[in-house]
């Protein structure tokens, strides 16, 4: 994503898509009555009677938001809502659908921007680190990429290894397509670590078969068995936590666990009272806190305090760390939504 303009004091911000990616943050960043604005193609009726027609115009068009799709097994984002400003054929009030894509540009207009939206719209800037994990055994392989956004597969083959004779013949052809495979998206994707997970030692055969500039890239690593489930199992193991530390994933289960830890040693608090408490003693070294409950405290009107304690946690040179991962989210809801550690022991 590219911030092409950003003016908080009207609550404007331009950006323009560059990846898949991109939707998946707009889809956490806008919401109902948000006005966005851009160019898109909208159908005119042009003439009357039987020789009316059809066409799909370019036009520029701002409307206030009613509705989002999004829909990440195809990539889509769809913004529905009524129109209040476009050219004169286009009446005001009727309703118009962006369908975004890479390369469009839109306007988004906010009354009020909350701290996690601006973060996203940051995040979604930065550098991508990506990581291809593959998971696999002596007859399936499963690849899959890793991103800020979580893990999507992409592909699965199954080898044809002979259970007499010799396997080795069969099983080696398998391990050269499975490299073979590992070479395209490393090239399509700009793969910076390749993941190469398997039970027992089937990693020695696959590690043969590559090149050596992927040799150089690659973290092995050990699970059960092949199965999309594997990946929560894989990406919490401690064999890959450095190695994923600037994953989105593994760096909230990392925060987590310091918070975690924290209470053990009671460095640590937990809730809105004891969190707002600790913040304004300054005692707070780290902050996280989860999406779902800013958006709670968003809808009940109560946004601005949790803000304004946030800022001030900032301000006093604690690290703030906004978790958005259903997992992670899940387990600092059950501590009341907002936890964090201090600089010294709780007495």
């Amino acid at each position: 994503m590219k911030i092409l303009n950003k003016n908080l004091r009207y609550g404007e911000v331009t950006i323009q898509v560059t990846s898949e990616e991109d939707l998946w943050y707009l889809s956490h960043t806008l919401e109902e009555l948000d006005q966005i604005k851009g160019r898109t193609e909208r159908k005119i009726k042009i003439g009357e009677g039987e020789n009316a027609k059809t066409v799909r115009k370019p036009v520029f068009l701002e409307l206030i938001l009613e509705k989002i799709e999004y829909e990440p097994e195809n990539s889509s984002l769809r913004l529905l809502g009524k129109i209040i400003s476009g050219p004169e054929d286009v009446s005001n009030g009727s309703y118009h659908s962006f369908n975004l894509e890479q390369t469009d540009i839109i306007t988004i207009k906010k009354e009020y921007w909350t701290r996690l939206q601006l973060q996203k719209l940051e995040e979604a800037t930065e550098e991508k680190p990506t990581a291809l994990i593959v998971m696999f055994d002596r007859e399936n392989a499963i690849f899959s990429t890793l991103k800020k956004t979580g893990y999507q597969k992409i592909s699965e083959i199954k080898g044809d290894v002979q259970k007499k004779a010799d396997p080795s013949i069969k099983k080696s052809e398998f391990y050269k397509e499975i490299s073979k495979q590992i070479q395209e998206y490393t090239k399509k994707h700009e793969i910076k670590k390749i993941i190469l997970a398997s039970p027992a030692f089937w990693k020695e055969y696959l590690v043969k078969e590559l090149p050596e500039e992927l040799k150089k890239i690659a973290i092995l690593a050990t699970i059960s068995d092949v199965s999309e489930t594997s990946l929560s199992e894989l990406v919490k193991s401690p064999q890959l936590t450095k190695s994923l530390e600037h994953d989105r994933t593994a760096q909230e289960i990392a925060e987590l666990d310091k918070v975690l830890e924290g209470i053990r040693k009671e460095k640590a608090f937990y809730g809105w009272t004891d969190s707002k408490e600790k913040i304004e003693s300054g005692a707070a070294e780290t902050v996280i806190v989860s999406e779902t409950f800013l958006k709670t405290k968003k809808m009940s009107g109560q946004y601005n305090q949790v803000d304004s304690i946030l800022s001030l946690a900032e301000s006093t040179g604690a690290k703030i760390c906004i978790l958005t991962q259903k997992e992670t989210c899940q387990k600092i809801d059950s501590l009341g939504g907002i936890a964090g550690t201090t600089r010294w022991i709780i007495k």
